[in-house]
């Protein structure tokens, strides 16, 4: 039987392997902010984040008593709020909930969204963006989502979860990285048959949770360009990496020579600047998307054992057959 730890552990532990930018990549940060750490006098080690020496991702966060609790049964969802850390309770009278699992950050993983946006720069360097220069545009970028979740009630969901004795955790850029993975492995897998933009839209409506979420009308969009330009180069550079990324990059995506961008959502001014630079911004769906990354994390979990009840926008599709 697995515990909350191990849970937590395997969370991160995919979400390395899964990193875009590479494991060995991720792992030589993780050994940086250790060397600095031991740098840094006793005042500031106490005030150090300390999850950053084995944690990669600052919106990857547990909310326990015990971590070392035993997890029979979990509830997942998209966003878990109050309502659902009490759905949870109820759920419980019959059977217990042992876990209570959340995709979107809550907490100090919702004040520091922002820290792990950093590595949305060395993603786009893979893609031929130069380093300098994403580095420069997303700092600015990186303020500005910094000042705009410093006023939010980070911690109303965590309170709640505290006050009904509930454990929470949150894994979001770890499974956003089981997403990008998945579909750039996806994509390369049936390249030589994407050859306009409409080619590649007509692949993702066959990936079970996008072809769920067109029922619902929340599946993959065009958001930019034409279904009969040609794709050019495909890069997944809105799929992980926090939130939305600095809209004056696209012209540097396009200087790059990529012709069409899959992300999960897009603001209006980001849509104007990818038309401008004649880039196809394919929006796979953020729900959909969301579930496909939490599905594949949620497998190993029943692999393991564990029981899975969904709530909250997750569309559970299972890849995972156990054996009888």
């Amino acid at each position: 039987m697995m515990t909350i730890k191990q849970i937590f552990d395997l969370a991160v532990k995919l979400g390395i392997e899964n990193d875009l930018r590479g494991a060995t990549t991720v792992r030589k940060h993780l050994k940086k902010e250790v060397e600095k750490f031991k740098k840094l006098g006793r005042e500031e080690q106490r005030e150090f984040d300390q999850e950053k020496l084995t944690n990669p991702f600052s919106d990857t966060r547990m909310f326990v008593r015990d971590p070392h609790k035993p997890v029979k049964r979990v509830m997942a969802g998209i966003d878990i709020d109050t309502g659902e850390i009490m759905l949870a309770q109820r759920l419980g009278e019959k059977k217990p909930v042992d876990l209570v699992i959340s995709h979107h950050p809550i907490g100090n993983a919702l004040s520091g969204l922002h820290e792990v946006m950093h590595m949305q720069a060395e993603i786009l360097a893979l893609y031929g963006v130069p380093i300098n220069v994403a580095q420069s545009l997303l700092h600015l970028r990186i303020s500005e989502v910094s000042r705009s979740v410093s006023p939010g009630n980070h911690y109303k969901a965590v309170n709640a979860a505290a006050l009904l004795g509930q454990d929470v955790i949150c894994t979001h850029t770890v499974t956003d990285n089981l997403v990008a993975t998945y579909l750039k492995k996806f994509i390369d897998r049936n390249k030589k048959r994407l050859e306009t933009v409409g080619d590649v839209m007509k692949l993702l409506k066959t990936v079970p949770e996008y072809k769920i979420a067109m029922g619902q009308k929340a599946g993959p969009v065009l958001f930019a360009g034409n279904p009969d330009n040609f794709t050019g180069r495909i890069a997944l550079t809105e799929i992980t990496g926090g939130t939305e990324s600095n809209k004056d990059l696209y012209e540097k995506i396009s200087q790059a020579g990529i012709g069409t961008i899959i992300g999960m959502h897009m603001s209006e001014d980001h849509k104007k600047e990818a038309e401008k630079h004649h880039i196809n911004a394919i929006i796979a769906g953020h729900m959909s998307s969301d579930s496909l990354g939490m599905n594949l994390f949620l497998d190993e979990l029943e692999k393991k054992d564990v029981e899975v009840i969904v709530c909250s926008g997750l569309i559970r599709v299972k890849r995972f057959k156990k054996r009888r």
